[in-house]
């Protein structure tokens, strides 16, 4: 397969509409706790707010500034990060993680749309930007329960 053909599949029509159509993106006025996060290959960043009651996140919001790939794995987590225990926010990046490295499946629900990345197993340099969100809602989460 040609660079360009390989490129075209990272790229798919799927993960540029989730890029284009982000949930959540306005910052939260009274989070709980917010964390930012940078991948230093490429200069991506995700910033994000959480509010936490019971253990579940009840509001998320957040600020990315990264690739297709970066803004559609952000698109994801922002769909079914609301009711989520810090347990799986963690096994959804440990899955994702594994997905990634070649080492394991696609991420379970509710995170399971995460697939569509799939293809970015090749290009490691993108994996980083592609675990931001996930990552900076684990750092605010940290901050908090330590």
């Amino acid at each position: 397969m040609s660079a360009e053909t390989d490129l075209i599949k990272l790229y798919s029509g799927r993960i540029l509409e989730l890029a284009a159509d982000m949930p959540y993106t306005d910052r939260l006025d009274a989070p709980t706790a917010s964390a930012k996060k940078r991948a230093p290959l490429c200069g991506s960043t995700v910033s994000v707010d959480i509010r936490v009651e019971d253990g579940k996140i009840t509001a998320f919001g957040q600020n990315v500034k990264a690739c297709a790939l970066g803004q559609a794995a952000a698109s994801i987590v922002a769909s079914a990060i609301i009711g989520r225990s810090r347990a799986e926010v963690q096994t959804a990046r440990d899955q994702l993680f594994a997905m990634l490295s070649g080492t394991g499946p696609v991420p379970t629900a509710p995170f399971d749309e995460l697939h569509v990345l799939e293809p970015a197993k090749e290009y490691r340099n993108r994996h980083a930007s592609i675990l931001l969100a996930l990552d900076a809602t684990l750092d605010a989460w940290a901050s908090i329960e330590p």
